[in-house]
């Protein structure tokens, strides 16, 4: 096959799954989703020759790199409304969450909210896109043992910051003490 019937290959069957990796990291900025995506397969066909036999970590990896200038594009552009101040605050449209809006699982969020853009990463690259640790290490550029540390330590945390927000039950002493009083 020649490189161009090989991005053609890898465009076909990979366009959605690359389209929802960086769906699900724009946070629904729906109208930058079409944009990262045009530049990480524009990325792709200018390195064709570099596609190898498995590129959808490899995709990923581009997709990274094409999200932080995305992001970092937006940050410029937020900061020009708000300096002109033209933000939908200014105009009164606030949205507001009732506080039931919470969905299931919303902890979780919260929880790798807190943790760092990497460890972030590498926890959604196993979870959401389903990566092996070698194809993590592909869309991270690094090592395999590197990977699989970064992983572990990220696992490690993610824990530790579920753990945290756990609310702690009362101690079994005084739930005893308290049943006696009002029994």
């Amino acid at each position: 096959m020649s490189n161009d019937e090989i991005f053609a290959a890898a465009y076909r069957e990979h366009y959605w799954a690359v389209s929802r990796y960086v769906a699900r990291r724009l946070d629904g900025r729906a109208d930058g989703v079409e944009e990262v995506v045009a530049e990480v397969f524009t990325v792709a066909w200018r390195r064709r020759a570099d596609l190898p036999p498995a590129p959808l970590p490899w995709l990923y990896g581009v997709a990274r790199n094409c999200l932080a200038n995305a992001v970092r594009g937006y940050g410029r552009r937020r900061r020009l409304v708000d300096r002109l101040g033209n933000d939908e605050t200014a105009h009164g449209r606030q949205i507001v969450d009732s506080p039931d809006a919470e969905g299931p699982g919303a902890w979780v969020h919260d929880a790798l909210a807190r943790l760092s853009p990497a460890d972030q990463e590498v926890l959604r690259l196993t979870a959401w896109e389903e990566l092996g640790v070698d194809e993590v290490a592909v869309a991270l550029g690094c090592g395999q043992r590197a990977a699989a540390m970064r992983l572990h330590r990220a696992r490690r945390r993610l824990k530790a910051q579920i753990d945290s927000m756990r609310p702690t039950p009362p101690p079994a002493s005084a739930t005893a003490s308290k049943e006696h009083r009002h029994g």
